[in-house]
């Protein structure tokens, strides 16, 4: 079991670390931006939310493919780069790329939400916007969760484009006189795939498991960022 564990962690770690790291410091640089810039509008929260993902997206959709593919029940891939050089070789460029628009899709409403709720939340509980490291880690948990459970049902088709699932394909092939399908290209095509092998409860799967997961992510996170903007800010 130990050497199991030891051979699993390693093909993860890599492309899981740097989406970590990136995840909320690249938005971090738009956001502030955008409230500064936008500070007379009510609505500024969830602009600026928008235009972090723009650039966060651009960058961070090849390594999500990486770590998705790395994640998959007996991944093939020995490591990071050898995933990347596989999936180059086979599916090309376009590979890397295939969930952008559906990221996009998901991360747009996710992130504005997300700062929108955060600041609904500071507003309650520290309307004069002092560092209160309480206020900023149950501000960001709630808006992680908030965010995370409206956008599931988008990140369950990001997650089977990201993949392409032998299952999925399988089963999208296996009725008579169909053409083999070779990938699940698109939102709408994922959409349909997902309601024909789940139903309306294949949108929800792993409903808890992303609440769970972004709910602490996000109170770490907005807690670091206000802990340095505090800071900077003295100097």
């Amino acid at each position: 079991m130990a050497t199991k564990r030891k051979e699993i962690l390693p093909k993860i770690e890599i492309p899981t670390l740097a989406l970590n790291v990136t995840h909320f410091l690249i938005p971090c640089s738009p956001y502030s931006l955008s409230l500064f810039f936008l500070v007379h509008y009510s609505w500024r929260p969830g602009i600026a939310g928008c235009a972090a993902t723009l650039l966060h997206d651009a960058i961070m959709c090849p390594t999500e493919v990486v770590k998705q593919r790395m994640q998959m029940y007996n991944s093939p891939y020995s490591g990071a780069m050898d995933c990347v050089r596989v999936v180059w070789h086979k599916e090309g460029l376009a590979a890397f790329y295939r969930s952008y628009t559906t990221q996009l899709t998901m991360n747009v409403p996710f992130h504005a939400i997300h700062f929108m709720t955060y600041e609904y939340f500071q507003e309650l509980m520290n309307p004069n916007r002092q560092y209160i490291p309480i206020t900023h880690v149950i501000s960001g948990g709630l808006a992680g969760a908030v965010a995370a459970v409206i956008t599931t049902p988008l990140d369950v088709c990001k997650t089977l484009l990201n993949t392409q699932e032998s299952l999925a394909l399988s089963s999208l092939s296996s009725g008579k006189g169909q053409e083999s399908h070779r990938h699940i290209a698109g939102l709408a095509h994922a959409f349909r795939t997902v309601y024909r092998l789940g139903g309306l409860k294949g949108f929800f799967k792993g409903l808890y498991a992303r609440a769970i997961y972004q709910s602490p992510s996000t109170a770490i996170s907005w807690s670091v960022y206000e802990f340095f903007k505090y800071g900077l800010s003295k100097h």
